[in-house]
């Protein structure tokens, strides 16, 4: 009890740490705010109510934080360049591609945000749009990136499994198939994220505007725990 306590504390002191778990706690309970409201019964309809009002002070608040996430995603596109260390041409410019969909997201994402409070005179219903555009290609980038990446990591394995059966190459192997299993949750999470993205995307698009609350909280949700599985995992690696 008492580990689980300090991991839980050792998360939250991290801001990607506290993102995820706000991230969590903000699509879980549209997820069941969305069943409850949906429930026949007053209370259920009222307690249902509040958890989607909790859940949208809670996106709130990530939009807000988000406001400093602009130079820490400039230091890794600069970083990361134009991916010259990259062994895989189609790797190397998803990559790039990647970068900036992300980095031009969060000044569209503060100026919709900015007008919404009424701090610019705007109109922020377009940059709402655009910011969503640009996370879906995000998103999708994301996808076809790690699907690659799972190709090259099975032509490794291939390799491998071909090769002597020493201790270092089994352990190899080993690993090669944890970066599998990582990218496909990867691919996972980004398809729920995807989904969402598209349901807020204007009427007549696809299936925009067409999820339920419920059905939005469990696509965020799952996502969300991918993505704090994930952690859990590189610190246990870093460990």
């Amino acid at each position: 009890m008492q580990n689980s306590l300090e991991s839980l504390v050792n998360v939250l002191e991290s801001y990607r740490g506290r993102d995820k778990v706000i991230r969590t706690l903000c699509y879980g309970s549209q997820l069941v705010g969305g069943v409850l409201s949906e429930k026949p019964g007053l209370s259920s309809a009222q307690l249902g109510k509040s958890l989607l009002l909790f859940s949208a002070q809670l996106s709130h608040c990530r939009t807000v934080l988000r406001l400093f996430d602009d130079l820490s995603m400039l230091t890794y596109s600069q970083s990361y360049g134009l991916g010259s260390r990259e062994e895989d041409s189609a790797l190397r410019w998803m990559s790039v591609l990647n970068n900036l969909a992300d980095q031009l997201y969060y000044p569209c994402e503060h100026i919709a945000w900015a007008a919404d409070a009424k701090i610019i005179s705007a109109k922020s219903d377009k940059w709402w749009l655009l910011s969503g555009i640009l996370w879906g290609v995000s998103l999708l980038l994301g996808v076809f990136r790690s699907m690659r990446i799972v190709m090259l990591l099975q032509k490794k394995l291939r390799k491998s499994t071909r090769g002597d059966s020493s201790e270092g190459t089994v352990a190899s192997r080993s690993q090669l198939r944890r970066q599998v299993q990582g990218e496909v949750l990867s691919i996972l999470s980004s398809m729920a994220d995807l989904s969402n993205a598209i349901h807020w995307m204007p009427p007549g698009f696809l299936w925009a505007g067409r999820f339920p609350n419920w059905l939005v909280g469990l696509m965020g949700t799952t996502s969300s725990l991918i993505g704090l599985i994930q952690m859990g995992a590189s610190q246990a690696v870093s460990a």
